[in-house]
């Protein structure tokens, strides 16, 4: 994971689940390519796109990406200083 302040269980969930990167890209209208690299931790999804997975899995967003490490308020402007 690179830098990230959540994780995410996308993989684990469309595994359990037997659905493929390409039809859940195609259930979502996005790419294989971007669901593999949500999926490694390469890229963030957007606001819109963490409800959709949520939705997706019919999940909680805290089930789908739960906090990777705790982030302080004190020691959020050191953090987005990176």
């Amino acid at each position: 994971m690179k830098d990230l302040i959540y994780s995410n269980r996308v993989y684990e969930l469309r595994r359990d689940l037997g659905i493929s990167q390409d039809r859940m890209a195609a259930d979502l209208d996005i790419s294989r390519r971007t669901i593999s690299k949500i999926e490694n931790g390469e890229q963030n999804p957007s606001l819109d796109m963490v409800y959709r997975i949520a939705a997706y899995f019919n999940r909680m967003i805290p089930d789908v990406f739960p906090l990777a490490k705790e982030i302080h308020l004190a020691s959020f402007e050191e953090y987005s200083k990176k």
